[in-house]
């Protein structure tokens, strides 16, 4: 079982947490930065003896109409088998096609065909390991034309279809709410919460364009913002708590600052009504 809260593993902080006698958060691994054996890797199957980890992948492309990489699969199977993780993440997205891969995480139209290729690729990834595997909502800057299915509609119905976990990204539920000019609460409100098993927290920046509109850029590169927290604040009373990570990715700070932001998610979750749902396993 996850502690309720948890960091992401940066390189800067192997050796301080190899050092630290705190245990009380778990750690994200980008399962794509120890898919080879290096002095990061070895730290990280030391910091497994004392920590929980979750894996969260980023290049296996699950809307791909290609399919999923099964060299790339494969690796990522031996670092799960490895490391034993109480959970295992990717995203709804794509970034690869006809052997060419892209640096980003790309957008899907929300439409039936899409719905049932992610699905496919995502039970390609769930029998190869074994397990289930949670996906994230991603930020989004653009709609697309004609979806036939709202964002929230189309993961649960890939929650059905795939038997797949939700990983709830608040910070990205309300930089795609502002960017798209929607209604948080309408968006939650369609989400199949006994499908979550753990939530995203993370800063975002906010970018005045020419016509003095603003965008918010999903660049976990900050500390979490007040509309995030009180975002936060309203999911944990719809679903019950669930494990949180802290992302920050860009501008890592201290270690320290890692954990203070940790320990203040840690402190909103006994505030959520749990007379139904239970920390997830």
């Amino acid at each position: 079982m996850l502690p309720p809260a948890g960091i992401g593993l940066r390189s800067q902080h192997l050796d301080e947490l190899l050092r630290t006698s705190n245990r009380s958060v778990f750690l994200e691994m980008h399962a794509e930065n120890y898919l080879r054996p290096s002095p990061s890797l070895e730290k990280a199957l030391q910091l497994r003896r004392d920590f929980e980890f979750s894996v969260h992948a980023v290049g296996l492309s699950l809307g791909s109409a290609d399919g999923i990489d099964d060299g790339h699969l494969d690796r990522i199977a031996q670092l799960v088998e490895r490391l034993q993780p109480a959970l295992v993440s990717e995203h709804l997205s794509w970034s690869a096609f006809e052997g060419r891969f892209f640096n980003d995480l790309l957008p899907l139209p929300y439409t039936e065909e899409a719905l049932e290729i992610v699905a496919r690729n995502i039970g390609r990834v769930q029998d190869r390991l074994g397990r289930q595997v949670s996906i994230e909502n991603p930020s989004r800057y653009l709609g697309f034309r004609c979806p036939s299915l709202t964002e929230a509609e189309f993961l649960d119905e890939l929650t059905r279809r795939s038997g797949c976990g939700l990983l709830l990204d608040i910070n990205n539920v309300a930089v795609t709410a502002h960017n798209l000019g929607l209604d948080p609460a309408d968006w939650l409100n369609e989400l199949p919460g006994e499908a979550i098993t753990q939530f995203h927290l993370a800063g975002h920046t906010r970018t005045v364009l020419d016509d003095g509109s603003t965008i918010l850029i999903d660049d976990h590169g900050s500390r979490v913002c007040g509309e995030v927290w009180s975002l936060f604040d309203d999911v944990l009373q719809r679903f019950g708590p669930r494990p949180t990570l802290i992302e920050w990715d860009t501008d890592i700070p201290p270690l320290d600052v890692l954990l203070d932001e940790a320990t203040r998610a840690n402190g909103a979750l006994p505030r959520a009504d749990t007379r139904d749902v239970a920390l997830a396993a």
